[in-house]
């Protein structure tokens, strides 16, 4: 299920459900979303500060779940990610949001949410949050697609090709996000639904052999192999280890080398300042050739 389209003078939500934010980011977002003629609130706690926390679990699970169900509320962006989720999301009632969905905007720890949300078959959008809403030129096009998509126009997006993609076509279900993220809801009821999907993977400041260990949980459990399709985004701010004698993306592809679905690597998503957004939890199409690849909804 895909959100309703957004409307001019729609309230969007800035709630910080993970990390403590810079104010001076959720004032910057608040002006950016005003010039697309929306109406942007902010949670009660959106500027709270406990520890490394956006406010205690309570305060946070306040703001989410205030947020989730008023009907006012057309759309909701996390104002950032960092650490916070995982010890609450259990603590949230989805029951209201199920009934009327609303547009969640995130990535990183926000990829919680995200894969909670597509669980239960509802689109959320992973992209920027407040820090590039303050910071990026309005035509930025990282911001321009969130907007598109918020109302109602869905991106296609034509990639270069890459020397280690695997050609082939898929249509499933996108999933993922942050991958040590997603990883520590392996076993839970809010652990990723792989079969016949297409998952995107992305992560930040992870050493060479901790990826490797990450994609060898993934394949040792067959996750791996109960996919259509795999998205690799960008895994930055690490280096290249030369003692695991692979490259970051041959890691990665080797982890993947005995099945035959599509691949598609370096894709402009994930901790970097070009970060593209994906609609997360519905289908999608993506075609690999020797010519590069397409992604489209």
């Amino acid at each position: 299920m895909t959100p309703n389209t957004l409307k001019y003078n729609d309230q969007i939500r800035i709630i910080s459900p993970s990390g403590v934010i810079n104010p001076d980011y959720i004032v910057g977002a608040k002006k950016m979303l005003a010039s697309w003629g929306l109406q942007p609130s902010e949670g009660h706690y959106a500027r709270a500060e406990y520890g490394r926390f956006a406010g205690t679990h309570n305060q946070r699970v306040a703001d989410v779940q205030q947020a989730l169900d008023d009907p006012a509320v057309k759309a909701i962006l996390c104002s950032r990610g960092g650490y916070g989720l995982a010890p609450i999301i259990d603590k949230l009632d989805f029951s209201g949001f199920q009934k009327s969905p609303k547009w969640l905007i995130g990535f990183s720890d926000i990829s919680i949410l995200h894969n909670a949300i597509t669980n239960l078959g509802i689109a959320s959008i992973h992209g920027v949050m407040s820090k590039y809403f303050t910071e990026l030129p309005p035509e930025a096009e990282q911001l321009q697609l969130i907007k598109d998509i918020l109302f109602g126009r869905l991106p296609t997006y034509t990639l270069p090709p890459q020397p280690l993609n695997r050609a082939g076509q898929a249509t499933g279900k996108l999933i993922g996000g942050n991958i040590s993220v997603l990883l520590g809801l392996r076993g839970s009821k809010f652990d990723m639904q792989l079969q016949n999907n297409i998952l995107f993977l992305e992560d930040v400041g992870e050493k060479p052999y901790q990826i490797d260990r990450m994609m060898q949980s993934l394949r040792l459990s067959g996750a791996l192999a109960q996919l259509s399709g795999l998205v690799v985004g960008q895994f930055s701010e690490t280096s290249e280890d030369p003692l695991m004698n692979r490259s970051i993306v041959e890691i990665i592809y080797d982890a993947v080398s005995e099945y035959d679905y599509p691949v598609c690597f370096d894709f402009p998503a994930g901790h970097v300042d070009y970060n593209l957004p994906l609609v997360l939890g519905t289908l999608v199409h993506l075609n690999v050739t020797s010519d590069g690849a397409t992604l489209g909804y």
